[in-house]
């Protein structure tokens, strides 16, 4: 299904909690898009947001699907199935917030639907629309090692999952982007300290091109930090996701100007081996993130592309993180084992 580019979109938005608020902000005041409406299992809270917004509070999900083209889907995880499924089925294009489901077969089983019926299924990994990203454009990535760290302070908000699908599966998924290859190997850890679910975790992925990226993510952290570095052959990349901000460091052995931007910090080697130390840090754009990716998913609608992040990518990651957790729980098992046996 596609339409005219300057036909405005009829999207509505259901769940308006914190998230869904805000994406009930960015499609009313995108000229692409027509916001058409809100649901919410509160229905106070969806007429609140919807006075704010001046749009129109829906009984059901169903009545909200009935007229709009398009919906983004703003629940929790456990809910995310039941309503992406009812809005596909129903002709709908839809964007999920991530983690796409609670399960790889129920991400399936959506990707199949979209499939079948040609509409677009975006997830939103909000990470792939950060300014430090778009800066790296079509920049040739290909990390032998990654290492990121996504720390955070406490919020109760949130704790109903373990922080591995709460913030590590963003540098999941990052990482997939750049690293083509399947994961053949996951050594983990990680502890609940102040939730009933894992608070702090630390994954070591080995993939079979040879990658390794050794990933952790905190919500019990002092302070913020969402640092991401990839090294590759004769090549350095520091992303910073907090300040939207990337750098790059690489050797080069050519004499030509190397561009505007980049400066030279000296020279190593000598003779044949000789080569070039240059650093950049790529312009980064203006931009909202949220609104960004919520622009691009319905100009995905209307001209029938792939969106940057399909639902086949959220299940990606949603696969390698439930693999996580997985390990982190065989791993406390066996530590409480030994505890018990004094091994």
């Amino acid at each position: 299904m596609t339409r005219e580019p300057l036909e405005p979109l009829r999207i509505g938005v259901v769940g308006v909690g914190h998230l869904g608020a805000l994406h009930t902000k960015m499609l009313a005041d995108l000229p692409s898009v027509r916001l058409a409406g809100v649901y919410d299992v509160r229905p106070e809270r969806a007429a609140a947001v919807a006075a704010e917004f001046h749009t129109t509070a829906y009984p059901s999900v169903a009545a909200l699907l009935a007229v709009t083209e398009a919906v983004t889907i703003a629940t929790v995880t456990t809910s995310h199935y039941d309503v992406a499924r009812e809005a596909l089925i129903a002709g709908r294009h839809v964007f999920i917030e991530k983690p796409v489901t609670e399960t790889v077969a129920q991400a399936e089983e959506l990707c199949r639907l979209g499939r079948e019926r040609t509409l677009v299924l975006q997830v939103g990994h909000i990470e792939r629309f950060n300014p430090a990203i778009l800066a790296l454009g079509d920049r040739p990535i290909r990390p032998m090692f990654v290492e990121s760290h996504r720390l955070a302070q406490f919020n109760p908000r949130g704790t109903d999952v373990a922080v591995v699908l709460d913030l590590m599966i963003h540098d999941i998924d990052i990482i997939l982007s750049f690293v083509r290859s399947p994961v053949v190997r996951i050594d983990a850890n990680g502890v609940a300290v102040v939730s009933d679910s894992i608070d702090i975790a630390n994954a070591r992925l080995q993939f079979e091109n040879g990658c390794v990226a050794n990933v952790t993510a905190s919500r019990i952290s002092q302070r913020k930090m969402r640092k991401m570095r990839l090294f590759q052959p004769s090549e350095y990349i520091a992303i910073d996701f907090l300040d939207g901000s990337a750098e790059v460091f690489r050797l080069d052995g050519g004499n030509a100007d190397p561009g505007p931007g980049v400066m030279s910090l000296g020279e190593i080697g000598s003779g044949a081996n000789r080569r070039r130390l240059l650093y950049e840090q790529p312009p980064v754009r203006d931009v909202n993130s949220l609104r960004h990716e919520l622009d691009l998913f319905a100009a995905a609608v209307r001209t029938g592309a792939e969106p940057l992040v399909s639902g086949e990518d959220g299940r990606r990651a949603l696969e390698v993180a439930n693999s996580i957790m997985d390990v982190i729980a065989r791993n406390t098992v066996s530590l409480e084992r030994g505890w018990k046996t004094g091994v």
